[in-house]
């Protein structure tokens, strides 16, 4: 998952960029990255680490410039190299940098074509340079000396037709414009809208709305499925559907979790499907369980405090704050390598004795994943005096690979994956263990925007909606995405990075 933001504007853009990458930090702490361009030259910044610790002050005065695109990125594979820090740069044809939030599920085979066929170098295994070097031939074969917005559209068409997977995208050409386009089946998402100022008009693309809100950009609309849209360094807006076929399927798990709870995805406020969803479950545990014996409800922070708000009303059992956040550590889920996540559970979280002592305490999460975190946190509990510690997951279990553009891991890394919700249970340590159900996760999404007949949810059902995900195709991305090869693969470009700076 990744954060990309761009604006064209009537005055210099870089702090807005840096401020938009600050409000999409939750979507990617690996590396941040900005590029300006300022009379047709391009000025570039990225590196590993969060967004404040990559630009100075000296490094933002030297992307000038009045429009440009940003990136924070996490990696989906497991890289932690700076070199795959975004946005990426071509030369070829009339310079163009690109940011992309999602993955392609044909990486393997566009490789090849694009070595072979159009005769295109990568210098990283970034599925990102992979679309940015598809996009380029694409305008390259137009044979085109000046480019018009019509070339533009046709060269996403055919991004379209040769590019299957996710993607939210947008680029940069050089003294034209910039464009946003986004994947046929939407599955990620990406906003734009507009600001008024004595100048003219101002532009803004974002993955999510909270980023134009933060800098008083009026949204517009979401991109459509298949659509881009191009804002020409005039200002003036272009848009055009580049697909033949559509079929909208927003992932899911962008309101279980990425997503900021005051934005509005596809029409759909995560808050309120936050809240549904703990609606959902309590109405789940009444039917399930209506003799049970919960004294307080705890939030695990902060994705799953809607949720348990909404639980402990339905409920009519208290509330409580029952742990404390370092608001310093990063997000674990999205933190490269196991023996991190697991180290940074205990600096993040402390847990306040008195909202557990000799109670029952139902502690709520977001979801499950690797269950290692769940483990610590309901063992904490425990530590802190609570007399039976049951646990609730606002999704349904995740038991295989998301292959779209989250880090889900290796499928044998999952706890859910070919185990029952009960030995799940045993595995984290609780006292009782309750799981969304499929369905209620799905209606308390789609009440938001019932246009929106069915999302990707292929981590919970196995359904991969792209139809281009087989078993061989996960076997493939299992060995690239466990911990070990993770570990092997960053400790390469370490001594690499190490090596280059000596």
């Amino acid at each position: 998952m990744c954060g990309i933001a761009a604006i064209v504007s009537h005055q210099a853009v870089n702090q807005d960029l840096y401020d938009a990458l600050t409000v999409l930090q939750h979507r990617g702490q690996d590396a941040a990255g900005i590029v300006t361009c300022e009379r047709g030259r391009l000025h570039l910044r990225k590196d590993n680490g969060l967004t404040r610790d990559v630009f100075t002050n000296a490094q933002m005065l030297k992307l000038k410039g009045n429009m440009g695109i940003a990136h924070v990125r996490y990696p989906t594979a497991g890289c932690t190299s700076s070199a795959e820090a975004q946005p990426f740069y071509v030369n070829s044809p009339f310079g163009l940098t690109l940011a992309h939030n999602g993955n392609l599920t044909n990486t393997a085979e566009l490789k090849k074509i694009l070595f072979i066929e159009d005769q295109r170098h990568l210098n990283t295994d970034s599925d990102s340079e992979v679309l940015l070097n598809v996009f380029a031939h694409e305008l390259q074969t137009l044979g085109k000396l000046r480019l018009t917005v019509e070339d533009v559209f046709q060269a996403v068409s055919g991004v379209h037709r040769r590019c299957r997977g996710a993607y939210a995208v947008v680029v940069m050409i050089a003294g034209f414009g910039i464009l946003g386009f986004r994947d046929p089946h939407g599955i990620r998402p990406i906003i734009y809208g507009e600001r008024k100022s004595e100048a003219g008009t101002e532009f803004m693309i974002a993955s999510e709305s909270v980023a134009l809100d933060v800098l008083d950009f009026d949204v517009i609309r979401d991109i459509e499925p298949g659509e881009a849209i191009f804002i020409e360094a005039s200002g003036k807006l272009h848009t055009k559907q580049c697909a033949e076929q559509t079929d909208h399927c927003p992932c899911i798990f962008e309101y279980v979790y990425f997503a900021r709870p005051d934005s509005i995805i596809d029409d759909i406020s995560v808050y309120k499907a936050r809240l549904r969803m703990g609606d959902k479950l309590a109405d789940k545990m009444l039917r399930e369980w209506p003799d049970h014996d919960i004294d307080v409800v705890i939030p695990i922070p902060d994705t799953s405090r809607t949720a348990a708000l909404q639980m402990a009303n339905k409920l009519n059992v208290k509330f409580s704050e029952g742990f404390m956040k370092n608001r310093y550590i990063g997000r674990t889920f999205i933190m490269p390598g196991q023996k991190m996540r697991e180290k940074s559970v205990r600096q993040k979280l402390n847990a306040i004795g008195l909202e557990f002592e000799g109670k029952n305490v139902l502690l709520v999460d977001d979801s499950v994943v690797r269950g290692t975190t769940s483990a610590q946190i309901i063992q904490m509990a425990r530590d802190a005096g609570a007399k039976k510690v049951y646990f609730a997951s606002a999704a349904p279990p995740v038991r295989y690979p998301n292959v779209y553009g989250i880090d889900m891991p290796a499928a044998h890394e999952l706890i859910a994956h070919n185990r029952t919700e009960a030995e799940v249970c045993v595995e984290i340590g609780a006292d009782k263990l309750i799981y969304q159900d499929l369905h209620d996760l799905i209606a308390a999404v789609q009440k938001g925007n019932p246009n929106i007949k069915h999302f990707d949810t292929s981590c919970f059902s196995h359904e991969y909606i792209t139809g281009d995900v087989d078993d061989a195709y996960l076997e493939r991305i299992e060995a690239l995405r466990n911990d070990n090869a993770q570990n092997e693969r960053n400790s390469e470009n370490f001594i690499i990075e190490m090596q280059n700076s000596a």
